[in-house]
């Protein structure tokens, strides 16, 4: 019935679709799907915020921004600087280029600069950002949200002390 050929998560899905349809087919009546609760988001002002479904192109859409946190402090205290962000009103994503500016909705990545050094890194994978080997001292962390030419939308900038820590390497 099934090809050996198939990967093992194509085979799954298969088995899954049957059993899911082979009810159906063999009931009467119809089973009522359960309800589902819609998911929200909370915006940076406190209120109850819908991500757009990135399933039909927006004709609207308001100005993206950018939220941080400040660097997670038990991982501070051990030196490790972690640094957690979202964007709102953009999603990131590992796509660049004039082209990618149509996308809807929009896209885009982060800029990151540490202590002004006359250089960034741009990151696409919307986790936090983890940096290490940071001197005991005052720091800071520039984030830019930019868009996938690299104009930058938003952006925020973190000031931390690293501690002395015994465990910690310079």
């Amino acid at each position: 019935m099934f090809s050996r050929h198939l990967p093992i998560r194509v085979l799954g899905a298969i088995a899954a679709t049957a059993l899911l349809t082979a009810p159906a087919a063999c009931s009467s009546s119809t089973p009522t799907p359960a309800p589902v609760a819609p998911t929200t988001a909370v915006t940076a002002s406190g209120a109850p915020s819908w991500s757009p479904a990135p399933v039909v192109p927006l004709t609207a859409q308001p100005a993206p921004s950018l939220i941080v946190d400040q660097p997670l402090p038990d991982q501070l205290a051990m030196g490790l600087v972690v640094i957690r962000y979202h964007a709102e009103n953009l999603r990131i994503v590992a796509a660049y280029g004039p082209g990618a500016l149509s996308v809807s909705p929009r896209i885009g990545h982060i800029h990151v600069t540490v202590d002004d050094a006359p250089w960034h890194w741009a990151d696409a994978s919307g986790e936090p950002l983890i940096i290490q080997s940071l001197p005991a001292g005052p720091h800071k962390v520039w984030i830019g949200l930019a868009d996938p030419t690299h104009r930058v939308l938003d952006s925020k900038t973190v000031n931390f002390v690293v501690p002395a820590h015994p465990d910690h390497q310079h």
